[in-house]
């Protein structure tokens, strides 16, 4: 955690000192809809949230590099129903994410500009919880544990993970954006067998200067 921490203020720095124009920052804010990519099919999605902060800085009048730190909710759920075993199975993630976009910006005049971007993005994860409702069998007794990570026999989920995010928006002059995101996550969380990939939509609101 303190390497992803030291990392990302690393990165802020080199960022600044490359910017040309003037250093922008901004905040987004909204709903995500997580789920989890497996080797033969996906689960279904749950309802999250994310928090992003991000500099802004511009290398030409339309390209700008935005490193941030984002705050997500991601995960997936499954509904059993299987002989006996009929419930769900809910497993929700708290990670912090260091992304970095390449951010291409498109004015329309003088009321605010298209915004599109991309660029890769590293997680950790910090927290979370299990939730089973029902008699699923192998998949737990009902109730809310924790989240195991870890590379290990009796872990859960590898905490570390990588892929790489889109984004797109609009922000108006006044910096008010609305904004919609994708990330798609190419580390295998699975710690044994198997594959586990994080797949987020993402809609929000934001501000930036």
């Amino acid at each position: 955690m303190k390497k992803l921490l030291l990392s990302a203020a690393i990165l802020f720095g080199s960022v600044g000192a490359f910017a040309q124009g003037g250093l922008g920052y901004g905040l987004r804010a909204g709903v995500n809809i997580p789920k989890y990519s497996y080797e033969n099919g996906s689960s279904e999605s749950n309802t999250g949230f994310f928090v992003t902060g991000y500099l802004d800085a511009p290398v030409s009048p339309y390209f700008s590099i935005q490193p941030g730190l984002s705050l997500q909710n991601k995960g997936g759920k499954r509904t059993i129903s299987e002989g006996s075993s009929s419930g769900e199975f809910k497993q929700s993630i708290m990670s912090l994410d260091i992304p970095v976009n390449l951010v291409a910006k498109l004015p329309t005049g003088e009321s605010g500009n298209f915004f599109v971007g991309a660029g890769p993005y590293v997680g950790f994860g910090l927290s979370g919880k299990n939730k089973v409702k029902g008699n699923i069998g192998n998949w737990g007794a009902e109730g809310e544990t924790d989240v195991k990570f870890g590379s290990g026999n009796d872990d859960q989920l590898k905490r570390t993970d990588f892929g790489i995010n889109f984004l797109a928006g609009y922000q108006l002059t006044n910096g008010f954006q609305i904004n919609a995101g994708y990330g798609l996550g190419l580390t295998n969380l699975a710690p044994n067998s198997g594959s586990i990939k994080n797949r987020v939509w993402s809609v929000g609101i934001g501000f930036g200067l």
